[in-house]
């Protein structure tokens, strides 16, 4: 049996993250358009669609739009690990140049 190439673990892909992050997103936003679903539906009633459906709208419309934002938003966020970028973070993590002060001499 061939032993795998690359010796340490790999993290999830870029993939996985968008996954994962419009299914967090997606689960918040059903809860969040439950609640915000039922309290329009306490206070103004549920129209000619009736509870269940408007509850329903409500909740899908939420977690699409939350769940598609979230996965892109993970996306974007995913971190790379170029050279190019490991050579930028290793510049804006150094300590800053300070120059010593010098005595003011009036001329």
């Amino acid at each position: 049996m061939p032993v795998p190439v690359g010796g340490g673990m790999a993290g999830p892909s870029t993939f996985d993250k968008l996954k994962m992050g419009a299914m967090m997103g997606g689960t918040v936003g059903v809860i969040i358009g439950f609640i915000f679903g039922s309290v329009n539906i306490m206070r103004y009633g549920a129209g000619p669609n009736g509870v269940m459906r408007s509850l329903g709208q409500y909740m899908l419309g939420s977690g699409a739009t939350f769940g598609f934002f979230m996965g892109i938003g993970s996306t974007i966020r995913t971190e790379t690990t170029t050279q190019q970028a490991m050579e930028a973070f290793a510049r804006a993590q150094r300590r800053p140049l300070v120059m010593p002060r010098q005595k003011y001499r009036p001329s």
